[in-house]
């Protein structure tokens, strides 16, 4: 599978948090949001959690449980927002879950090119 480079960015990270607390983010800045996500690509420990509490475990779509051991993430404060370097063999469809539990709808794919 190819790897794929993303950029993306958060307009106010401090406030960015997911719908439900149990998955949210609730670091201090851009290196701790960069860990968090980082840790949730490169392995299914956030995926599991939120899969138990699903109405229909065995229900969901298991493709969205997949990883990348190699995923690298950095983040730093650019302007006003934070910018984020996001380099990984997963589909957007398993990033833009992930984001989505961490950090809801705050952040923005501003680019996406081949790594």
């Amino acid at each position: 599978m190819a790897r794929n480079h993303y950029y993306l960015s958060i307009a106010d990270l401090a406030h960015a948090r997911g719908a439900d607390p149990r998955f949210a983010y609730d670091g201090a800045g851009p290196n701790d949001f960069a860990a968090a996500l980082q840790q949730a690509l490169r392995d299914d420990g956030l995926f599991q959690r939120w899969r138990a509490v699903q109405p229909d475990p065995d229900a969901v779509d298991g493709s969205l449980g997949t990883t990348d051991p190699a995923a690298q993430v950095n983040a730093r404060v650019a302007d006003l927002r934070t910018d984020v370097d996001l380099i990984t063999d997963l589909p957007m469809s398993v990033v833009r879950h992930r984001l989505y539990l961490l950090i809801g709808a705050a952040w923005q794919l501003r680019d996406l090119r081949a790594a």
